[in-house]
């Protein structure tokens, strides 16, 4: 992930039909998103329970597109080199389960991928200020963390604010994820509060037509 002003749409695998996932992911790939957002869930962080470094593996294999690995798990420092071997450009842990940050973040650095922090509804974003420089992005959650198809939190959009506002305050490039419900009824207001990636499932993998739904977002946010 590069400083860009071009926003990023990346959808989120949690909403695809696992049963022709390759077929799903060539779709929205042709139909021109930008990345692939991987929620990978252990039942212990989060009350559910997804897929492991064999399925990013699989991904890398049958995609250009940058995988965006997204950890809800405990101890993610303890698989930070499964995900990096299996072919993760992106990984974020969450800032409420990670005692040594400072330690992790590098750590992701040093292995070749881009790192990344991501906070719970509740957790505000000024508790990143002294990290925040060292960070490729942040993803701020804008559904409770755990499930798919979930309505956006409405005071998503003064987090993305306040945190694009720290951003230009500290001179720091990290760039701003957002992620949970959000659809073409919300995405222009907040790629507009300064959000750079949209992650988007549903509301793309449960549309009657991916390609255009697609289309349509990135003609919204554009510019």
């Amino acid at each position: 992930m590069t400083n860009q002003i071009n926003k990023l749409i990346s959808v989120s695998i949690l909403s695809a039909d696992f049963s022709k996932l390759g077929d799903e992911i060539h779709e929205v790939e042709n139909a021109g998103v930008d990345m692939i957002h991987c929620d990978v869930m252990d039942g212990n962080f989060v009350p559910n329970i997804t897929f492991g470094p064999m399925v990013v593996k699989a991904l890398n294999k049958i995609t250009e597109l940058k995988l965006d690995v997204h950890l809800m798990i405990e101890h993610p420092e303890m698989c930070i080199n499964d995900f990096i071997d299996a072919g993760a450009d992106c990984i974020s842990v969450h800032y409420e389960n990670v005692v040594h940050l400072d330690r992790l973040i590098n750590t992701i650095k040093e292995k070749g991928a881009q790192a990344g922090v991501a906070i719970n509804p509740s957790t505000s974003v000024f508790l990143l200020k002294d990290i925040l420089k060292y960070l490729d992005f942040v993803m701020i959650m804008s559904v409770n963390p755990g499930f798919g198809g979930q309505k956006f939190i409405r005071y998503s959009l003064d987090k993305i604010i306040e945190l694009k506002n720290m951003i230009v305050l500290y001179n720091a490039k990290t760039l701003i994820e957002v992620d949970g419900g959000i659809g073409l009824d919300n995405i222009k207001k907040i790629a507009d509060a300064g959000a750079d990636i949209l992650v988007c499932g549903n509301s793309i993998f449960k549309s009657e037509d991916k390609t255009g739904t697609i289309k349509k977002m990135k003609q919204v946010i554009k510019g």
